[in-house]
């Protein structure tokens, strides 16, 4: 870029990513000093809808244990300023079902990955389905 300048992070955190973010997991130093950048320096970091669904059924199954609700648990999140809620109309659901190549079979990554594409973000992630499919240069994707 012009002057050295790096562009501003635009990130899609999977819903993994997510819970390690909340819970002050470890991350790799690229991701960490992505998100970062994206809180303080202008860029973007987004959440699907999906994301909702998901930690619903973690904590319904034990998965994840928190004092609150899993409705808390996501408004909580989601209401940092930095953090975007992705639109999920009915166009990018059925575009979840036509991704090329092989995308993973998760309903839910499809979706996350159909989101990244159509809005041109880069999907946080330590799915190895995601990761592979990013390879194949299907979308983007950074290793947290």
């Amino acid at each position: 870029m012009p002057g050295g300048e790096e562009e501003a992070p635009r990130l899609l955190l999977d819903t993994c990513a997510m819970i390690w973010v909340a819970e002050g997991a470890p991350l790799r130093e690229e991701a960490r000093t992505l998100l970062e950048r994206a809180e303080t320096g202008g860029g973007e970091i987004w959440i699907s809808p999906i994301s909702a669904w998901e930690i619903g059924l973690l904590m319904a199954r034990g998965r994840i244990v928190s004092t609150r609700s899993p409705q808390a648990w996501f408004a909580e999140f989601t209401a940092h300023p930095a953090v975007t809620l992705a639109p999920m109309p009915p166009e990018l659901l059925i575009a979840s079902s036509w991704l090329p190549g092989d995308p993973p079979p998760d309903p839910a990554d499809r979706i996350i990955i159909a989101t990244a594409r159509q809005h041109g973000l880069s999907i946080m992630t330590r799915d190895a389905r995601i990761l592979d499919y990013a390879a194949a240069g299907h979308v983007r994707a950074v290793k947290c």
